[in-house]
């Protein structure tokens, strides 16, 4: 099965171009518009993702987020949530990179197997990069007001974070 999965990738490209060559499509022709067309939008999104990563070196430079999770750790009680996952927490919708060193700081110092690491583990994989994904496709689109999208999002995020912890208590 492992070795099926090696030849799938290369498989898709060949039926694309294999149909668009029975078809007398001009494959090469549309690989070049849609690379163009891949570039402007990551012309264009680039401000607002340059922004965002200065942002969150700004934010943990700053010790803004030491004093974030020291504040919210009564929340975290109320929700039963390890107070060691805070940073987590906080970082996941605004980073996927800045998340990820939390995650993976925390598999290193409490285990993988552990409560906290698990507990971690589902959050990384159950939430959203939520002002990254509004950045970036937003800033493609050009829409300027986000109407419902950011609240909504972040209680979809904080519904993923409770539901982490509810289901590494319930499933181990």
């Amino acid at each position: 099965m492992n070795q099926i999965s090696h030849y799938i990738l290369p498989a898709v490209i060949v039926l694309i171009v294999g149909y668009g060559l029975v078809k007398k499509v001009p494959v090469f022709d549309c690989f070049l518009d849609g690379a163009k067309d891949g570039l402007s939008s990551s012309v264009q999104i680039l401000p607002a993702l340059i922004a965002l990563i200065t942002a969150v070196g700004m934010f943990k430079a700053s010790g803004a987020l030491d004093l974030f999770t020291y504040a919210l750790r009564p929340v975290a009680e109320l929700l039963r949530l390890p107070k060691e996952v805070i940073p987590l927490a906080i970082l996941r919708p605004i980073s996927g990179s800045g998340a990820l060193v939390v995650f993976q700081d925390l598999l290193h110092q409490y285990g993988p197997d552990s409560f906290i690491g698990r507990v971690a583990s589902v959050m990384q994989g159950s939430t959203e990069t939520t002002f990254y994904t509004i950045a970036v496709y937003y800033g493609a689109t050009k829409v300027q007001k986000t109407r419902h999208t950011l609240p909504s999002a972040l209680t979809a995020d904080l519904t993923g974070f409770f539901m982490s912890a509810l289901a590494v208590r319930l499933l181990f």
